[in-house]
């Protein structure tokens, strides 16, 4: 089975490397995608991301697995919203579903313009130790992340992913939830008490949904806890498979 990575925001597609050498030796191949390629030259919206990427998925014999973190794991609700049968199941991780309402999209958009424009100002050091301190991200890491400072090249990119893909420009995508009938996996960390309770809030709405654990980790579920993630994918590519 063919599984499509989406990694998070100020993330890069070689965050998927150690799980990917645990995954391929069981006959699995994992294709990592580079987010920011959507975003080199121009915004990109959410419903064009989606399009896009179900238009490769199709190419494929077999319908691959999508498995996104954060706000690759918004990106990828869009794109089984957009297309399920695209999909043979996805895998949800620390994921939101959409904002409730209006003002606090607003402030939300306030909020990911501000993290653009320090990237604009050209001090990438000093934006990325402010990034990695917040509460949020506070985990520790049996994996090791990717090396930020390969994102130097693609600060223009990742500073558009703060504006195009933003949490306040994302519509609440609960009520379309209902139209994606394959199997999909939420799975939280037991320290990120907010994406735990928004993954028990809304993986009963679809037809074909679970969640497991939460695991022992925070918010970087596959790096806090490789092991159990890998468990957990497996757990999905056999409820696909049966």
């Amino acid at each position: 089975m063919k599984l499509w990575c989406l990694h998070g925001a100020v993330g890069l597609a070689a965050d998927w490397d150690d799980f990917k050498k645990r995954i391929e030796p069981k006959g699995h191949q994992v294709h990592a995608i580079n987010l920011w390629t959507y975003l080199d030259d121009a915004d990109c919206s959410f419903e064009k991301f989606a399009k896009e990427l179900c238009e490769e998925a199709r190419k494929e014999t077999i319908p691959p697995v999508l498995i996104g973190y954060s706000m690759g794991g918004r990106l990828a609700l869009h794109a089984l919203i957009e297309d399920p049968q695209a999909w043979s199941g996805a895998m949800l991780i620390s994921a939101h579903p959409g904002l409730e309402n209006e003002e606090e999209r607003i402030l939300r958009m306030g909020v990911d313009a501000e993290w653009a424009a320090k990237i604009l100002a050209g001090r990438w050091d000093s934006f990325l130790n402010e990034w990695e301190n917040q509460p949020v991200l506070q985990g520790r890491c049996k994996v090791a992340l990717a090396d930020r400072s390969d994102l130097r090249d693609r600060q223009d990119a990742v500073a558009r992913g703060f504006t195009s893909w933003s949490l306040g420009k994302q519509r609440n995508l609960r009520s379309s939830l209902q139209s994606i009938d394959r199997p999909v996996v939420w799975l939280a960390g037991k320290m990120d008490q907010k994406f735990t309770d928004l993954a028990e809030s809304v993986w009963l709405q679809m037809p074909d949904s679970y969640m497991l654990g939460p695991l022992d980790a925070g918010h970087r579920v596959p790096w806090e806890a490789p092991e159990e993630f890998l468990l957990c994918v497996e757990h999905l590519l056999d409820m696909i498979n049966r």
